[in-house]
């Protein structure tokens, strides 16, 4: 990550709302109210008429919710943004507001346990057909083009294995196609990659994860043009996917640091990718920042920084990657990612509600994995912390 970009950031995740700020408050009040209230019937039915008010009715805007869409919009360097209650609910709203019977999704085989689930089981419950395709392969995407595809829906790098798609290749497919497409930043964030201008559509946001930042909140984020953003709204409306004003406060108040705390996420991981890479019980490193990684040429033309995430494999198998996350000190034991702990879950141990063991060994999850969210903690401390948990397993 350059100096030029990081400084961008940062000044636009601390000054990008300004104009909305309607007070003398340096830092913005929450707006914690459902509805507002006007002079005359005439007033009221003109606001009621207008698209994403942040004045009328919580559920249909807030100007909490304005500031965070403002900031994130230009962040991502999209037109419009929208926020949502949850990552999950950024997600089922962007694909709803797409999708109807008889439609074809194309989807990676690696994805965020939640997205997956929505893409394996309920999808089809709507008669909407999915098919699931190498991510690190783009012609697996161009092969899987229907007549009747209306999304690609991709995640890079994806949850957990940190593979990469072709940002740019997959959105010369879309374009072509007329398929939309759609990424979920989240591992990544804006700090580090910018889909919209590599010719993806609409990007998703878990904001509970890097943009709230502190393990305190549950938001999600979608952005695009004003077109898309006005059509997922309007699904909303009915999906009631709705953050609250609180959540909305917290969120823009992680997002003033995102820029910074990125930055340290993504040094953390590499010096501790690195120092795991070279140990003798671990046997792989998951890390696009590693020269091993075998995508990384791909990582350093699509990515300024490679994130604060990582997995690894130990050797011992499902016992191993137990005994090694209950020997770690610093690190929490802990779902969720992208806060300011260090956290790390042994994913075939978390994820044994939502996928069976044919489903989890499908997407290249292994019985010792362990994925970790590294924080932002003195890098010395949490090598050495890892350093010692390492020592307690047998050879």
């Amino acid at each position: 990550m350059n100096d030029e970009n990081e400084q961008q950031i940062q000044t636009l995740a601390i000054h990008a709302d300004r104009k909305l700020n309607g007070t003398r408050a340096v830092t913005a009040p929450i707006w914690q109210t459902t509805t507002y209230a006007y002079e005359s019937p005439e007033e009221f039915a003109a606001i009621a008429g207008e698209v994403n008010p942040s004045e009328f009715y919580t559920r249909f805007g807030n100007p909490t919710h304005a500031q965070v869409a403002a900031v994130v919009a230009r962040l991502e360097g999209g037109e419009a943004a929208l926020v949502t209650s949850t990552g999950m609910g950024a997600i089922f709203a962007v694909m709803m507001s797409i999708l109807q019977t008889g439609d074809h999704v194309i989807a990676q085989k690696n994805h965020y346990a939640g997205a997956g689930s929505v893409l394996r089981e309920w999808l089809p419950r709507f008669g909407i057909e999915v098919t699931e395709v190498d991510q690190t392969n783009v012609e697996e995407f161009a092969s899987a083009v229907r007549p009747n595809t209306k999304l690609i829906y991709v995640e890079t790098p994806s949850n957990p294995l940190m593979k990469l798609t072709d940002l740019r290749e997959v959105g010369r497919i879309g374009r072509k196609h007329k398929i939309t497409t759609v990424m979920d930043g989240t591992f990544g964030t804006p700090v580090n990659q910018s889909p919209l201008a590599l010719g993806i559509d609409a990007v998703v946001h878990s904001g509970t994860k890097y943009f709230g930042g502190h393990h305190d909140l549950m938001a999600g984020v979608i952005v695009g043009t004003k077109q898309f953003i006005e059509q997922v709204w309007r699904f909303t409306l009915v999906g009631g996917s709705i953050l609250s004003p609180f959540d909305g406060w917290l969120l823009l108040r992680g997002l003033r640091t995102l820029g910074l705390r990125v930055e340290r996420h993504n040094s953390n991981a590499l010096a501790l990718a690195r120092f795991l890479e070279s140990h003798p019980k671990i046997e792989r490193v998951y890390y696009p920042g590693l020269e091993s990684h075998p995508q990384h040429e791909l990582a350093r033309k699509q990515m300024r920084g490679f994130t604060g995430m990582l997995a690894v494999e130990l050797r011992g198998g499902f016992e191993a990657a137990q005994n090694f996350c209950k020997a770690l000190k610093i690190a929490v034991y802990a779902g969720s990612l992208g806060g300011v702990d260090t956290l790390i879950v042994h994913p075939a141990a978390m994820w044994s509600h939502e996928l069976n063991e044919e489903q989890r060994l499908a997407t290249g999850v292994s019985e010792s994995l362990v994925r970790i969210s590294v924080g932002l903690e003195g890098e010395q401390d949490l090598i050495a912390d890892f350093a010692q948990a390492l020592e307690t397993l047998s050879d």
